[in-house]
Protein backbone atom coordinates (compact mmCIF):
# COMPACT_ATOMS: atom_id res chain seq x y z
CA UNK A 1 0.00 0.00 0.00
CA UNK A 2 1.37 3.35 -0.85
CA UNK A 3 1.83 6.16 1.78
CA UNK A 4 1.37 9.86 1.21
CA UNK A 5 1.95 13.05 2.87
CA UNK A 6 -0.84 14.21 5.13
CA UNK A 7 -3.07 16.95 3.73
CA UNK A 8 -2.79 20.01 5.23
CA UNK A 9 -6.32 21.43 6.56
CA UNK A 10 -6.89 25.39 7.23
CA UNK A 11 -9.97 26.57 8.81
CA UNK A 12 -10.84 30.08 6.73
CA UNK A 13 -12.96 32.71 8.23
CA UNK A 14 -15.75 31.76 5.41
CA UNK A 15 -16.12 28.52 7.39
CA UNK A 16 -16.39 30.04 10.35
CA UNK A 17 -18.49 32.76 9.72
CA UNK A 18 -20.94 29.76 7.64
CA UNK A 19 -20.86 27.75 10.59
CA UNK A 20 -21.83 30.78 13.07
CA UNK A 21 -24.90 31.31 10.41
CA UNK A 22 -26.39 28.05 10.25
CA UNK A 23 -25.77 27.51 13.85
CA UNK A 24 -28.04 30.64 14.60
CA UNK A 25 -30.30 29.67 11.92
CA UNK A 26 -30.65 25.98 14.09
CA UNK A 27 -30.91 27.86 17.11
CA UNK A 28 -33.46 30.25 15.76
CA UNK A 29 -36.14 27.32 14.28
CA UNK A 30 -35.29 25.35 17.52
CA UNK A 31 -36.73 28.21 19.72
CA UNK A 32 -39.31 28.85 16.69
CA UNK A 33 -40.79 24.98 17.56
CA UNK A 34 -40.73 25.52 21.49
CA UNK A 35 -42.47 28.39 20.88
CA UNK A 36 -45.57 26.55 18.35
CA UNK A 37 -45.64 23.69 20.69
CA UNK A 38 -46.21 25.61 24.02
CA UNK A 39 -49.14 27.64 22.29
CA UNK A 40 -50.55 24.83 20.68
CA UNK A 41 -50.29 22.73 24.30
CA UNK A 42 -51.78 26.10 25.86
CA UNK A 43 -54.62 26.06 23.58
CA UNK A 44 -56.08 23.06 22.66
CA UNK A 45 -56.70 19.67 25.06
CA UNK A 46 -53.86 17.50 26.07
CA UNK A 47 -54.83 14.81 24.12
CA UNK A 48 -55.24 17.18 20.92
CA UNK A 49 -51.83 18.69 21.58
CA UNK A 50 -50.49 14.92 22.03
CA UNK A 51 -51.82 14.29 18.24
CA UNK A 52 -50.60 17.32 16.80
CA UNK A 53 -47.38 16.20 18.27
CA UNK A 54 -47.23 13.07 17.15
CA UNK A 55 -47.85 14.54 13.48
CA UNK A 56 -45.33 17.64 13.55
CA UNK A 57 -42.94 15.50 14.46
CA UNK A 58 -43.73 12.89 11.48
CA UNK A 59 -43.76 15.66 8.89
CA UNK A 60 -40.57 17.26 10.83
CA UNK A 61 -38.80 13.56 10.29
CA UNK A 62 -39.35 13.42 6.99
CA UNK A 63 -38.31 16.93 5.50
CA UNK A 64 -35.16 16.36 8.35
CA UNK A 65 -34.74 12.94 6.33
CA UNK A 66 -34.91 15.14 3.04
CA UNK A 67 -32.47 17.80 3.84
CA UNK A 68 -30.12 15.14 4.59
CA UNK A 69 -30.63 13.28 1.41
CA UNK A 70 -30.67 16.88 -0.57
CA UNK A 71 -26.99 17.43 1.03
CA UNK A 72 -25.29 14.13 0.41
CA UNK A 73 -26.89 13.90 -3.06
CA UNK A 74 -28.73 10.70 -2.68
CA UNK A 75 -31.59 10.17 -4.85
CA UNK A 76 -33.49 7.61 -3.90
CA UNK A 77 -35.08 5.34 -6.28
CA UNK A 78 -38.22 3.10 -6.09
CA UNK A 79 -37.55 -0.83 -6.76
CA UNK A 80 -38.73 -2.16 -9.90
CA UNK A 81 -41.22 -5.24 -9.43
CA UNK A 82 -40.49 -7.76 -6.33
CA UNK A 83 -39.26 -11.77 -6.34
CA UNK A 84 -42.68 -12.91 -7.85
CA UNK A 85 -42.08 -10.85 -11.10
CA UNK A 86 -38.55 -12.73 -11.36
CA UNK A 87 -40.16 -15.92 -10.67
CA UNK A 88 -41.81 -16.22 -14.15
CA UNK A 89 -38.40 -15.15 -15.78
CA UNK A 90 -36.70 -17.95 -13.90
CA UNK A 91 -33.57 -14.72 -13.57
CA UNK A 92 -32.69 -14.87 -9.74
Amino acid sequence: MLRRKPTRLELKLDDIEEFESIRKDLESRKKQREEAEAAAVGEEAAAAAAAAAAIALGTDHKSREQMINDRIGYKPQPKVGGRTTHFGNFEF
